[in-house]
């Protein structure tokens, strides 16, 4: 299956309408017209995969406590909605099963980060393909699988061959060197890089491969317009609708 990707992704849903990784989210991302979403995936203590981003839960939920401790009936009890509003108050952290619904039941595809807390990434990569493959139905379009993880793009990669990878890039932290080699190894279908960051002869060394380049995050429309002359394909962003004005 050619691999259909649109100029714009909606970053943890549309993070900047809603709050980050939760069904209202998805919800808000399908009704602003998002055909595509990326999210990020970790897991509990008891194994549960869920849709969340930060090793420690923090940020979202003031709780200073990290997501390797919990079993996912702890966390089920979190609410992850009243940082970003009162009307998000008690909105839940999702499991990869509940988010994967609500994107098949509104006709999105998706990216699923896998963000293995440390030491877990082959088994988090081997939960989340294994739970994805069972879900995703079969007429659309496979999801994209990114990680920043070498060993969680191995596991996709020997698991589900037939489905897109995306090799991600951080250019705001030093670069592995064996980047190049690894990005050869695994033969992603997309890079996606941090276009914050990013140089305009790092980027044009990425466009050498071939591959649809996709950058994250891009909430400002000039940049965004920048990245599409030099001839990157999408970008995710958290206000997708000041990207579309571009277009």
């Amino acid at each position: 299956m050619t691999l259909k990707l649109p100029k714009i992704i909606g970053h943890r849903g549309v993070r900047g309408y809603a709050p980050e990784n939760t069904l209202v989210g998805f919800h808000t991302a399908a009704d602003m017209g998002m055909t595509w979403v990326e999210f990020d995936v970790k897991l509990t203590k008891d194994g549960i995969p869920i849709v969340f981003h930060d090793d420690n839960f923090k940020r979202i939920t003031g709780l200073d406590a990290d997501v390797k401790d919990h079993s996912y009936e702890d966390i089920a009890e979190m609410d992850a909605g009243r940082h970003f509003g009162e009307s998000f108050i008690g909105e839940p952290i999702p499991t990869l099963e509940n988010v994967l619904d609500v994107c098949i039941d509104r006709g999105m595809n998706v990216n699923i980060e896998i963000k293995p807390c440390a030491g877990r990434e082959v088994e988090t990569a081997e939960v989340v393909l294994d739970e994805a493959s069972r879900i995703w139905p079969e007429d659309m379009q496979p999801p994209l699988i990114s990680s920043f993880k070498y060993p969680c793009l191995e596991t996709a990669f020997d698991m589900a061959p037939n489905w897109p990878r995306g090799f991600l890039i951080n250019e705001s932290e030093e670069l592995d060197e064996n980047w190049r080699k690894m990005l050869e190894y695994l033969r992603p279908s997309t890079i996606n890089f941090n276009g914050n960051a990013a140089t305009d002869e790092q980027i044009h060394e990425y466009l050498e491969y071939d591959l649809p380049l996709l950058s994250y995050t891009i909430n400002d429309a000039g940049l965004a317009a920048d990245l599409f002359h030099m001839g990157v394909h999408g970008v995710f962003s958290d206000y997708p609708d000041l990207i579309e004005d571009i277009l």
